[in-house]
């Protein structure tokens, strides 16, 4: 079983951002259906996806929730950063500060997990 943990850093500010975003949620999908074990985590960036991949008219809204039991979280400083704190707190989302108010990536190496980032 392959444990991977799946960053998305792009922002929301193109075509190519939306792609990137894809490409995570459909890469964590396809572990997902592999039993792998995977967790998706929002940092820098890919914070403000959270509010976009939360509205149900989203193009890509089925593919989130469908992963979504998967996420791990989105970096709390960087929601705040991002102007994204009040969205995501108002989701289910957990607010994540492992390590000076950012999640820990180390972490999951520590815990033997290959990172991949969008």
């Amino acid at each position: 079983m392959n444990k991977v943990a799946v960053v998305v850093l792009a922002g929301t500010e193109s075509h190519e951002s939306l792609g990137r975003v894809v490409n995570a949620l459909e890469l964590a999908k396809e572990l997902q259906e592999h039993d792998d074990e995977v967790t998706i985590v929002f940092d820098g960036a890919g914070t403000e996806w959270i509010p976009e991949l939360e509205n149900e008219q989203h193009d890509a809204h089925p593919l989130y929730n469908a992963v979504k039991g998967n996420i791990h979280g989105a970096c709390r400083f960087c929601a705040k950063a991002f102007g994204v704190f009040k969205e995501i707190v108002e989701t289910d989302i957990d607010l994540l500060d492992e390590y000076d108010q950012h999640p820990s990536l180390r972490n999951f190496i520590v815990d033997g997990y290959e990172v991949v980032t969008f």
